[in-house]
């Protein structure tokens, strides 16, 4: 966590994206799904000064690359339009000709500049878009019937089980600063910008460039830091939307209270993506492993992503079996120096390894400790300062069946 005064950050209740000034939020039902919510919006009354992050996979989808696109040139973004069930991705010269229109009637629609609509899509990869649903959905935008965050959050899902969203406040130059945040995010999810849509909004100026590093600096601690099963797809991207409408000073790294801002972004980022996590298909139980005493902070996320990613490791909690040895073997190969002789673990606190030993506990008090929701992996290397979290779900046989039927 970037160390800051934490204390003067707010966590709302049941926050979301529209509690930031001047942001509006919507979602409805166009057909590209059976019945489920699958179009949906965001908008800000004014350009918002906006960063993005994107998937690292080789290939990506023709709406992403609109939107990087755009940010790159503009560094402003005032709608945003969404669409689940179809990830318009690996479908050529026409997803790329789908994506501009969906951008161009959204522009049309929302009488807003064109370089300032951004897309996204999500679903299943190699379908050409069914443009005729999505010109219905664009359409409909501004029906009273479809407006509300709730409909957003609904309407940007896949496998997901529940919505995702969280909002903070904050005070900056006697201003009420808002960042609220929503995502979607169930399967496919590994470090590095894996399968996942996050969108944050923020009434705060900020200062583009300085946004930009804000955006790569918390997703690094936060999106990046987390797993379900180890794939990583094509479309996804974390926005950030800063429309400045409580009108601060322009934040930027020089302003004292940049880092206050830069913690409350991490909050909002960390909250969506424990959320992601803890939702994985099939999943029972949120993982996390904490790690300690690290040579170097990237070497205790090398190490912390080796424990999560371990199917070993995640079928052992899915089965409350305090099997330590799977975590031992996570953290001699996630290729990191490590001396053998100093490694301590527990399971919550309960202890079962100390500088290099095993320890004697309680095998029921283990089993007992890995039934709970969340579950705490703490490791010690005992070999420097470096220290990172890393997130992650239990391996089921529910996301077995999710993913043999996806398309049917």
């Amino acid at each position: 966590m970037i160390a800051t005064e934490a204390k003067a950050i707010l966590k709302i209740e049941d926050g979301h994206i529209t509690m930031p000034k001047g942001f509006s939020a919507g979602g409805l039902h166009c057909g590209i799904r059976r019945k489920k919510l699958d179009f949906g919006w965001i908008h800000s009354e004014n350009p918002a000064t906006t960063a993005g992050v994107y998937t690292l996979n080789a290939f990506q989808a023709a709406p992403l690359k609109i939107t990087k696109e755009c940010i790159n040139k503009s560094k402003e973004i005032q709608t945003v339009v969404v669409n689940s069930g179809n990830a318009n991705s690996f479908t050529g010269k026409q997803g790329l000709l789908d994506a501009l229109e969906m951008q161009e009637l959204a522009a049309k629609k929302m009488g807003v500049d064109l370089k300032h609509v951004a897309v996204a899509s999500t679903g299943v990869i190699g379908v050409s878009l069914p443009m005729d649903k999505i010109r219905t959905g664009i359409q409909s935008i501004g029906n009273p019937d479809h407006e509300g965050v709730e409909n957003f959050e609904e309407a940007i899902l896949t496998t997901d089980t529940v919505t995702k969203h969280i909002a903070v406040q904050l005070e900056i130059d006697g201003k009420t600063i808002t960042i609220g945040g929503a995502a979607k995010g169930s399967g496919m999810i590994h470090p590095n910008m894996a399968t996942m849509l996050g969108f944050i909004t923020t009434d705060a100026a900020v200062e583009a460039d300085s946004l930009q590093n804000a955006l790569r600096t918390v997703v690094d601690k936060s999106f990046n830091m987390i797993t379900v099963d180890g794939d990583s797809s094509t479309n996804d991207m974390v926005l950030v939307m800063a429309n400045g409408q409580q009108k601060n000073e322009p934040l930027n790294e020089a302003h004292p209270k940049w880092l206050l801002f830069l913690q409350a972004l991490q909050m909002v980022s960390e909250g969506l993506s424990k959320s992601i996590a803890g939702d994985g298909e099939g999943a029972t139980k949120l993982i996390e492993a904490n790690v300690k005493g690290a040579p170097s902070e990237l070497a205790a996320k090398q190490v912390a992503k080796a424990i999560i990613s371990s199917n070993l490791v995640k079928t052992a909690v899915y089965g409350a079996d305090p099997n330590w040895g799977r975590i031992i073997t996570a953290i001699g190969y996630s290729e990191q120096p490590i001396n053998p002789d100093k490694i301590c673990v527990s399971l919550g606190d309960i202890e079962v390894v100390r500088d290099g030993c095993p320890v004697d506990f309680d095998e029921a008090d283990g089993k007992r400790y890995l039934e709970k929701e969340t579950v705490l992996l703490n490791v010690d290397l005992q070999n420097g300062i470096g220290e990172a979290t890393a997130w992650g779900c239990d391996l089921t046989y529910d996301y077995v069946k999710i993913n043999a039927s996806y398309r049917t």
